[in-house]
């Protein structure tokens, strides 16, 4: 079988949408290059004018400026060796800081080492002044430039052309997923599929999107070129081979073209996953899920003090919200319903009243009108049972906050999955059920996600995602995130 003529029509158009190949990627490489450069130099030079204060003309002798040019030099080496700018970072957000932040440091640390060995001593105001500056200074640069091009990529630009090769099944979830995460940056533009299926379909539909079929698993080349992909992505490697991977390989890198291999698992995070060549074969080794980590210690303490620091800071707030809520309607202020939390044990869970006295009675009449993720939920976004009063507690997460009580009760914690209702636990089957190995959270994937704009599938896989991947640096993301959606108000009714 030869690539499909019958889709030169539709592919041509995918052509005519597409980004010129690797075009943009140059374009924002000179881009955080030329950013990086300049903020190098201004922190070298404020570090140096600082620390020689109040005679900063001293700081001119020929071998501080050697010694300046010298330590630029090996700053500007060490972030291209740490492949920050590299393609693959493009727009990854905490790979690029974290690479960042390692050059950066190692940069000082060789310098401060150099000098105690050749006996020229870094002034310690340099330092100070030089290497929050400049980490600060950079990875705001990095965050600049990542925000402009995940607000390109959402309107159709900056992408990666991507011509996917495996099974029906494994292109659907693929492409599903990227759909799904505009701003990633990968657009699907064809797919290579074993030869027993492509005689059968010309496209594959997913959500709306026309995948057209170019052709079996041994013509990625000719569909690649066709299609003008500058990524291929093998989601399935039964049908290749060990012999047609390598081949592939080749083939591509001749091409110009990025090959990416996806594993079969989902949603495990990389630092579960290590690369061991066993045998000559590139075997990942997934570590098992810390189910027990919600429940160690340090994270038990930071939920502690980072519950009473904030109740500290939100105490007027909260005062307010109490005297609002006894003030328009009747009732008590607070509000205790049932929830179910680690390990299947109910608890009460507190948050300020926002519905009139009694709302639970009338959830069963208005179930007809449920908008809630797949039934499970119940929400509506023009709920009768909301006071006023409760539409503003609500539109800014202040009914909350008195769920840092239930934290420092050791009932939920700052990050976690959201906390369910019996009845929607009754409904779990086993893969939802997980989502009770840790303590369900204030905030968490949920809540900077969409909130109750999310459908039931991605609710699942969101809460399922952290459980499986729980870590304290995924916490300290997560809570960075939940005050820009909460003054977004997205999906919050």
């Amino acid at each position: 079988m030869t690539v499909r003529a019958d889709m030169g029509i539709q592919s041509q158009a995918l052509l005519d949408s597409a980004d010129i190949r690797s075009d943009w990627r140059q374009v924002y490489h000179r881009r955080i290059a030329a950013t990086d450069s300049i903020i190098v130099v201004v922190v070298i030079a404020l570090a140096q004018v600082g620390s020689m204060w109040p005679n900063p003309i001293g700081w001119l002798t020929p071998w501080k400026v050697l010694a300046s040019v010298a330590l630029a030099s090996l700053w500007m080496i060490a972030l291209a060796r740490a492949r920050s700018r590299h393609k693959s970072m493009l727009g990854e957000g905490v790979d690029e800081y974290e690479r960042v932040v390692l050059a950066t440091g190692q940069v000082f640390g060789l310098g401060a080492l150099a000098g105690i060995v050749v006996g020229i001593g870094i002034a310690r105001s340099y330092i100070m002044i030089a290497l929050p500056l400049g980490i600060g200074a950079l990875l705001l640069a990095r965050y600049l430039w990542r925000r402009d091009m995940r607000n390109k990529r959402a309107s159709g630009k900056c992408r990666n052309s991507v011509l996917l090769v495996g099974g029906h099944a494994s292109v659907v979830a693929t492409t599903r997923s990227f759909v799904r995460e505009s701003t990633a940056g990968y657009h699907v533009v064809g797919a290579c599929i074993p030869r027993r299926a492509t005689s059968v379909e010309d496209q594959i539909v997913v959500d709306g999107t026309h995948v057209p079929v170019l052709g079996n698993e041994f013509e990625v080349v000719e569909a690649m070129r066709l299609s003008n992909a500058d990524t291929v992505i093998v989601t399935g490697t039964e049908d290749l081979g060990q012999v047609g991977i390598r081949k592939l390989m080749w083939d591509l890198e001749a091409e110009g073209v990025d090959m990416v291999i996806s594993p079969v698992v989902a949603d495990v995070s990389k630092a579960r996953l290590m690369f061991r060549p066993v045998a000559g074969l590139p075997l990942i080794h997934i570590a098992r899920p810390r189910y027990e980590g919600a429940n160690r210690w340090a994270p038990a303490v930071f939920d502690m003090f980072f519950a009473l620091l904030m109740l500290v800071l939100v105490s007027p707030v909260m005062v307010v919200a109490a005297v609002a809520v006894k003030a328009t309607s009747k009732g008590s202020v607070f509000y205790k319903a049932e929830r179910i939390g680690r390990g299947g044990k109910p608890f009460p869970m507190y948050k300020f009243r926002t519905m009139v006295d009694g709302a639970d009675q009338q959830v069963a009449d208005l179930m007809g009108d449920n908008e809630g993720a797949g039934g499970v939920l119940f929400k509506m976004r023009e709920d009768p049972r909301i006071t006023p009063i409760g539409k503003i507690l609500r539109r800014f997460s202040i009914d909350e906050l008195p769920q840092f009580f239930n934290v420092l009760r050791g009932e939920m914690s700052i990050v976690g999955p959201r906390p369910p209702l019996r009845r929607e636990v009754e409904m779990y089957d086993d893969e939802v059920s997980r989502r009770l190995f840790v303590k369900p959270g204030i905030t968490g994937l949920w809540q900077v996600s969409g909130r109750s704009d999310l459908s039931w599938e991605d609710s699942v896989r969101l809460d399922s995602s952290y459980v499986e991947n729980w870590s304290v640096s995924q916490n300290i993301t997560i809570i960075a995130r939940t005050a820009s959606a909460v003054v977004r108000s997205d999906g919050a009714y």
